[in-house]
């Protein structure tokens, strides 16, 4: 049995079947523009990429240098986005992102207020070290991601479609930083852990970057990226995947009756977990050219959907346990 989404039902399969097919074409163009710069990270690359035919943000998690800044520079240039920039700080303030009121006199000495738009009107928003600025500042980051507009003094601005926000982060236990709060977190569809590279890409790295063709290529533009997103959000799911993500998101909560969960976990993930899982195992098939999600897609995205999404309890960290552990054994029960 197939689930299918309610809008589905006014295409048939032989629509979808040919709009796929044509987005796998196109995606597969995007990933050789950006395979182009970036090397040594293709798990991170996917991943990414995944969020973003997802309609989701990322969050980028690893020390500096291991170019997530360039990631988010040739995404943004390969996928066709308006890209912005935003290095957080500690004095940065909430209206350095989303703009400010201020008050102009015309001709006649009339004064009124004008509204200057902050760099979150963006289509693609780099939030770089978003841990490095106070709760309030990314705070402001909230309504943005969630409701893809902005309030200011009473009055709604809609963000550019489509919006999606990768913020990278510094390891949390280095000084100067503020961990996300928990409902921040969950707004990011995936949390990404970017490694070093192995000793051969970094051997490429040192050879090939820096040269004139060191910059990826425009393949999509944002209008046929939103046409590929809606078509992910079309493509049917097996029984079989739906039934594995169930019993994977709830086995992740505590007084579900798995052991390892009752243990370790204080608190797991909720329905927006599985709402992700269900849109982004679609996005990674299309990305790895295939025209149906499997179980093998759930299990290879469990870790960045769930893992900032579930906490330890004093026990575990008491351990030494880690929530990548947790996840891996909820993956062998299931796999």
């Amino acid at each position: 049995m197939t689930i299918l989404a309610p809008q589905e039902s006014a295409l048939s399969q032989d629509a979808v079947v040919e709009m796929a097919e044509k987005a796998l074409a196109d995606i597969g163009k995007a990933k050789e523009s950006i395979g182009r710069v970036i090397f040594g990270q293709e798990s991170v690359v996917e991943q990414t990429v995944i969020s973003i035919l997802a309609g989701g943000h990322a969050l980028l998690v690893g020390v500096p240098g291991l170019a997530k800044t360039k990631l988010v520079d040739t995404l943004g240039i390969a996928l066709g986005l308006d890209a912005r920039r935003i290095q957080f700080t500690p004095d940065l303030m909430p209206s350095d992102i989303i703009g400010t009121e201020v008050m102009d006199q015309d001709e006649t000495g009339r004064r009124s207020f004008r509204y200057v738009k902050g760099p979150v009107f963006a289509q693609l928003l780099m939030a770089d070290e978003i841990n490095r600025a106070s709760p309030r500042t990314q705070s402001a980051l909230l309504q943005a991601m969630q409701e893809y507009h902005v309030t200011v003094a009473g009055e709604p601005y809609d963000l550019p479609a489509p919006f999606h926000v990768l913020a990278t982060q510094n390891p949390l236990e280095q000084e100067g930083t503020y961990p996300l709060p928990e409902a921040q977190l969950d707004r990011f569809l995936m949390q990404v852990d970017v490694h070093y590279p192995d000793l051969a890409s970094e051997r490429r790295i040192l050879l090939e970057s820096g040269g004139e063709s060191d910059r990826a290529e425009p393949v999509l533009t944002s209008d046929r990226l939103r046409e590929i997103q809606a078509l992910v959000r079309r493509m049917p799911v097996p029984e079989s995947v739906v039934e594995t993500i169930l019993t994977l998101v709830r086995s992740a909560r505590p007084g579900s009756g798995h052991k390892e969960a009752d243990t370790h976990i204080a608190w797991g993930p909720g329905p927006r977990a599985s709402q992700s899982l269900m849109t982004c195992v679609r996005a990674r098939a299309l990305y790895d050219g295939r025209l149906a999600p499997s179980v093998d897609d759930v299990l290879a995205l469990a870790e960045p959907i769930l893992q900032h999404r579930m906490a330890l309890n004093f026990a575990a960290r008491a351990e030494g346990m880690s929530v990548r552990d947790v996840i891996a054994a909820l993956k062998r029960d299931i796999g």
